[in-house]
């Protein structure tokens, strides 16, 4: 038994033996070793030359396609100059008009100064005509009987809606011009208001800027309010002396 088992495992061995080293016994291959950074510069070398390849392909396609590079590098860099040309233009020209506009600006603020100015001087001149005829009335008016009268009685809106401004001028004419003239003036307004009349009389009870006393003549304005919705159809000025109208003069809007 034990040689039996002997020579068993003798076989095996020899088998194994010849497995190695007859016809069946696997190929071997011999290669050189090669360190790895041999290995990967070898691998980026493949790679730059794919790549350069790959890009002048890419680049000759294009060309044979119509398009190349360079021409159009040169036709960006060419509009890039043109666009920082029309730029500077643009601003050189934006600058001129602000500036033609500033100098239009002050020429318009100018000519509407000169505009109010001559107003106002059209105003003065026919306020000086109306004080000379005035006066050319008083002066003409002496020796006549003494009493007294209201001129140039003007009434307009004072901007906002029921605002209203009002001037009168008040003088003494005939007789002696020594003697004064002491109590007040009265407004009769007359309204028009949803259809129905009504008047507002002014001045009310403790309103001084309505009293009056003077020698010659005496000019008064003043403003006064009326209520909402109300439209002022008329207003007549009195003199009231010693509780007696002296005079009155009523202008009509």
């Amino acid at each position: 038994m034990r040689r039996a088992y002997a020579d068993s495992r003798l076989a095996i061995a020899l088998r194994r033996l010849r497995s190695r080293f007859g016809i069946s016994a696997p190929k071997v291959a011999v290669r050189t070793h090669i360190p790895w950074y041999w290995r990967a510069l070898a691998a980026i070398a493949v790679l730059s030359i794919s790549f350069a390849l790959a890009g002048w392909i890419y680049d000759a396609g294009r060309k044979i396609a119509g398009f190349d590079r360079r021409e159009t590098a040169q036709e960006i860099a060419s509009l890039r100059e043109q666009i920082g040309e029309l730029q500077k233009e643009a601003t050189r020209l934006r600058a001129q008009v602000n500036a033609g506009e500033s100098n239009l600006q002050i020429e318009r603020t100018a000519q509407q100064q000169l505009v109010r100015q001559v107003k106002a001087l059209e105003l003065e001149n026919s306020r000086l005509k109306e004080d000379l005829a005035f006066f050319e009335n008083l002066a003409s008016a002496e020796g006549k009987e003494a009493g007294f009268t209201i001129n140039r009685l003007q009434v307009e809106q004072d901007g906002n809606p029921g605002h209203y401004r009002y001037r009168l001028l008040v003088a003494a004419q005939g007789g002696k011009k020594d003697r004064e003239f002491k109590g007040s003036v009265q407004l009769l307004i007359s309204l028009q208001r949803e259809g129905k009349s009504a008047i507002m009389i002014l001045p009310q009870p403790g309103d001084p800027r309505f009293n009056l006393s003077f020698k010659h003549f005496q000019r008064l304005d003043g403003t006064f309010e009326v209520p909402a919705g109300a439209r002022v159809i008329s207003v007549e000025a009195r003199l009231i002396q010693g509780g007696i109208t002296a005079a009155s003069q009523t202008v009509s809007l």
